[in-house]
């Protein structure tokens, strides 16, 4: 994996490369989505955004990868009251549109951290780039609950169980950027040989 940081001055900058730059939202859209895909069937309403965030972040600028997340977040929509019978009801719906902006807000979160984390390792800079997503998602989250009901929902074994699942998500997603860019490696070699 690369160890440039991304900056503010260098919005092109990514910490993974799992394929070339010209490839990344493509792929980044595809993992995200197959991801997202089997997140929704598995979990339903914890699907882990904050993980998806950071990996949106580490590969793509700002505005693609909010892009790449707000798919993930309609196929995860789509899978919810296509597929799994979400209810078709006011308060659904807008726990739906809460959990984009928790998702998008993640992103943004995932990205400042990582473009102010020049000093630190990659572990640590994925470490707090997830922490901070997490926290950003679950805060937007807890907002809402005033209004849309839930605030029960957000005991200490819940939002600890959530984060553990976004941990691991995190981590399989990390693995699939690194054995695609080993198989892109492992390609280029053979065409140079």
């Amino acid at each position: 994996m690369a160890h440039n940081i991304p900056s503010l001055s260098n919005r092109n900058s990514a910490r993974l490369h799992p394929v070339e730059m010209r490839f990344a939202p493509l792929f980044c859209f595809g993992l995200l989505t197959l991801a997202c895909a089997l997140a929704s069937f598995a979990f339903a309403c914890a699907t882990p955004f904050a993980a998806f965030a950071v990996i949106a972040a580490a590969t793509l600028p700002l505005r693609p990868a909010l892009l790449v997340v707000a798919a993930a977040w309609l196929i995860n929509q789509a899978i919810g009251f296509g597929a799994l019978g979400y209810p078709h009801d006011l308060n659904t719906v807008a726990w739906g549109f809460v959990i984009g902006a928790a998702a998008l807000t993640a992103t943004v979160a995932a990205v400042l951290v990582l473009r102010t984390a020049a000093s630190v390792t990659l572990p640590i800079a994925f470490g707090l780039a997830l922490a901070c997503a997490y926290a950003a998602y679950e805060l937007v989250l807890f907002a809402a609950t005033p209004a849309l009901g839930g605030a029960g929902d957000f005991t200490l074994v819940i939002v600890a169980r959530l984060a553990v699942l976004n941990v691991l998500w995190f981590v399989g997603l990390l693995v699939a950027c690194e054995v695609a860019r080993l198989l892109g490696a492992d390609r280029q070699s053979h065409v140079v040989s």
